[in-house]
């Protein structure tokens, strides 16, 4: 039998943990024939877990509490980890704990992994349900991205990942910066789904104008001497009209070089020992049992 586990980072948001729970039960019912499990990592929640109840169809549901609070990425990183060395399994699947990976399209993830077993999956968005500056925002991420890097990313964290690519990914550096660039850099021949940015069932979003940033520059920073390079052709090519044209593109030459220490700083974040030792982070195990 197949195993695969579901990992869940969660911060205080219970409520939308205890419903998804129930919508994945609902969603992988017809798949009586894979064990599926979840894992919860709480990052340091400041708010008390409540009871949770384990619903027929998953096996197990363990939740790993961490001392220190160190953010969603960071939660990836550590579960992705965890998993690689401690957990028996065959896929992964990566998904928020807030409703906005939408538990229907479990089943499309499982019956490509189904399909196509050696190959891992990502989740390709094709409609977002945030407010349309936030979509401005994320074309143009995606734009810069694409310009910089040459890699088109259009997925986030929802995934599923052979054993194969887990062990892979589990010691790349860049792991504990960004997810999704570090899929994009290190998994080759992924297949995707189509998939719809579902909306939060609790309360507003918490990722702020300046974790946007972070998030953005994390992913292009995956990349940072890709971006070094491309760069230097891009000043290159500005000096040479200025100086055979008279074009002044002076400023966005500036603007370039600025990115580039952005990128570099963020680069920073991509901490090999932090991952390696992540472990250590780890405060206690709870598994529901009803």
């Amino acid at each position: 039998m197949k195993k695969l586990i579901i990992l869940i980072p969660v911060y205080n948001d219970w409520e939308s943990l205890e419903k998804l729970i129930i919508e994945i039960n609902e969603n992988i019912k017809e798949f009586q024939k894979i064990h599926i499990e979840c894992l919860v990592v709480n990052d340091a929640s400041t708010i008390k877990q409540p009871t949770l109840y384990k619903p027929s169809v998953i096996k197990s549901i363990q939740i790993l509490n961490m001392r220190e609070n160190r953010g969603h990425a960071r939660c990836n990183a550590f579960g992705i980890r965890y998993i690689s060395e401690k957990k028996e399994f065959d896929y992964l699947i990566l998904m928020d704990g807030d409703g906005e990976d939408r538990p229907i399209e479990l089943k499309k993830l499982i019956k490509k992994i189904l399909e196509d077993p050696n190959k891992s999956i990502v989740a390709k968005r094709i409609k977002r349900s945030e407010g349309p500056f936030f979509q401005f925002l994320y074309s143009m991420h995606k734009l810069i991205t694409l310009i910089f890097t040459g890699k088109k990313i259009n997925f986030g964290n929802y995934s599923c990942l052979t054993k194969e690519d887990v062990r892979r990914l589990s010691t790349q550096a860049s792991l504990w910066s960004s997810y999704s660039g570090s899929v994009k850099k290190h998994l080759n021949n992924l297949n995707e789904i189509e998939s719809e940015r579902g909306a939060r069932y609790f309360g507003p979003s918490k990722m702020s104008f300046l974790k946007l940033l972070t998030h953005s520059f994390s992913i292009i920073a995956v990349f940072k001497f890709q971006v070094f390079l491309r760069s230097l052709i891009f000043i290159f090519t500005f000096s040479f009209l200025d100086h055979n044209l008279g074009i002044n593109l002076n400023f966005l030459s500036a603007l370039i070089i600025i990115f580039n220490l952005i990128i570099l700083v963020v680069s920073f974040r991509e901490r090999e020992k932090e991952l390696f030792n992540s472990q250590e982070n780890l405060e206690s195990i709870k598994e529901v049992t009803r």
